[in-house]
């Protein structure tokens, strides 16, 4: 009888309070530190709210508008948003040689393009050995040293390889174009413009309600992660921020002020090899969820930081989740929460609750 009574509850539970039950257990069960998530729909915040410790010792929560992540390769639609908006200002050409804004990289067997660099289709290699947990402070130009003499792994065009280091790259055209820093371009074009007040590079300084960044040890152990240095490859991967801040970004796609409708377009599509879709845009995965949704966006796993990040335009509909430890290989749970917040959406008596 008790059985009978808990499965008719669970059944008439709404859709976020079932997410709420999965994101709680997440927690409890210890798969995670902390996470934050937000979620909005036609522009309204109706779910955001934090789960367990941004500081495990000191037992300081999560807040969703204020907890600091490490976001990993969301950093890339953050960086693909900059470079939007100087293509837009005719600033920079995407379609244009990596040599037109570089000519001293060094000649490689084949030509490519930027478009193709934002892509993961110009054969650039990716991370080796231990470069990946850099702890040295290079600049951007540094990070590029790292891989600007290795041959490319396929013909531009003709095949595709995610790698960070393209960002890297593509980082540095933007430089070179209007001689300004990287990261000033994107405080310019992108964060300000946003109001995306808690989006920082990560140059390991003290940054208040930063979360502590943790690995997992065992099965029910966290354990702080060795230090890092992200800043020379920040278009990529090295970018902090909260999940109110990255929502905000998802819903500036959606609406008309922040980019043109072309612009946008281009940067969110998928791109191809000859007639197959590599269900990746210029910077932004452009591909269907779980449920066959589709959506353009990016998941981030970086050391201790893992961000999904997903824009669902049919639906008017953004879903931020970040957590303050790598991958912890809950896909399951996740796409369940993602499939509640859309059974909530799509009761015909559902009222959005809050303002913008």
């Amino acid at each position: 009888m008790l059985s009978f009574i808990t499965n008719v509850f669970a059944q008439n539970k709404t859709g976020f309070a079932k997410a709420d039950d999965i994101l709680k257990k997440l927690v409890r069960k210890k798969k995670v530190p902390g996470l934050a998530v937000t979620i909005t729909k036609n522009g309204h915040t109706e779910f955001s709210r934090g789960y367990g410790y941004a500081n495990l010792v000191e037992q300081v929560e999560v807040n969703p508008s204020e907890t600091i992540f490490r976001v990993g390769s969301v950093s890339k639609p953050i960086a693909a948003s900059g470079l939007a908006k100087l293509a837009e200002k005719h600033q920079i050409d995407i379609e244009k040689s990596i040599y037109t804004y570089l000519p001293n990289f060094p000649k490689k067997e084949a030509d490519f393009t930027l478009k193709q660099l934002g892509g993961h289709l110009a054969g650039i290699r990716n991370y080796k050995g231990n470069e990946f947990m850099n702890n040295k402070p290079l600049t951007i130009e540094e990070g590029v040293r790292l891989f600007e003499d290795d041959p490319l792994l396929f013909e531009p065009g003709n095949g595709y390889l995610y790698t960070s280091y393209s960002w890297n790259l593509l980082s540095l055209a933007m430089q070179e174009a209007v001689k300004k820093p990287f990261e000033l371009i994107v405080e310019k074009e992108v964060l300000k413009p946003l109001s995306l007040y808690h989006t920082f590079p990560d140059k390991q300084q003290v940054v208040k309600n930063k979360a502590v960044f943790y690995q997992k040890k065992g099965w029910r152990r966290f354990v702080e992660v060795s230090k890092v240095n992200n800043y020379f490859k920040l278009a990529g991967g090295g970018y902090l921020s909260t999940s109110e801040d990255i929502a905000k970004l998802g819903n500036a796609y959606l609406g008309n002020d922040f980019l043109s409708e072309d612009v946008k377009n281009e940067f969110v599509k998928s791109q191809k090899i000859g007639d197959k879709l590599t269900y990746y845009g210029i910077g932004w995965q452009s591909s269907f969820d779980h449920s066959n949704r589709p959506y353009f966006g990016h998941v981030g796993n970086g050391l201790s930081g893992y961000g999904i990040f997903y824009v669902y335009p049919k639906d008017n509909v953004v879903i931020s989740i970040m957590m303050n430890c790598s991958n912890p290989h809950q896909d399951k749970k996740i796409n369940a929460v993602i499939d509640a917040v859309f059974e909530e959406f799509s009761k015909a008596d559902f009222i959005p609750m809050s303002t913008p």
